[in-house]
């Protein structure tokens, strides 16, 4: 996608770089989300479209601190590692 991402069994779960060089985006809930945007509106939205209403959000980098920003991304590696891998079924010829 031409930006860094971080991720967990091959998911997604933060990124630099999205929407543009001054942002990141990290994987949430909707209620993380919410709480975030309760505290901090001014560092973070939702990112655009079905991606934000189901909780992923942009941070204004130059907004958050790293100590802030610390456990924001441990909830978002959390949210993604807590999730089943697909298991592929083999198909026998």
């Amino acid at each position: 996608m031409g930006h860094p991402d971080f991720r967990v069994r091959n998911r997604i779960f933060a990124t630099l770089g999205y929407p543009d060089q001054r942002w990141g985006m990290v994987k949430l809930t909707p209620d993380q989300q919410a709480k975030l945007l309760g505290v901090a509106p001014e560092a973070f939205r939702p990112a655009a479209d079905a991606w934000g209403r189901s909780g992923s959000t942009v941070v204004l980098l130059s907004a958050v601190d790293t100590a802030a920003l610390r456990p924001i991304l441990k909830w978002a590696w959390e949210n993604v590692a807590a999730k089943n891998p697909r298991r592929i079924k083999a198909s026998r010829a």
